[in-house]
């Protein structure tokens, strides 16, 4: 995906993304709903997200090293989670 910022003076900037075809269409046949604000609020929320992250980070303790192994050890747990419900156990 590729997109645009073109910021004009004044309180908002405008974005243009390229989206896939097909999401274009599916889009298209809810016209009643204003795309570039549920666009806004996706990208509001994932800021708000970035700052607790950032804000988490700032106040942890752990290493770079405790947050790999930390990682490597949720991923682990999911993989044997998705696994069992694949099983059907």
């Amino acid at each position: 995906m590729c997109f645009h910022i073109i910021h004009i003076s004044g309180e908002m900037a405008n974005m243009t993304l390229s989206i896939p075809e097909e999401l274009y269409r599916e889009m298209q046949r809810h016209s009643e709903i204003r795309w570039s604000e549920v666009a806004r609020q996706a990208f509001e929320l994932k800021v708000r997200e970035l700052h607790w992250m950032d804000e988490v980070l700032r106040r942890s303790e752990l290493s770079g090293e405790d947050a790999e192994r930390i990682g490597h050890r949720i991923k682990h747990e999911i993989a044997k989670r998705f696994q069992k419900k694949r099983q059907g156990t």
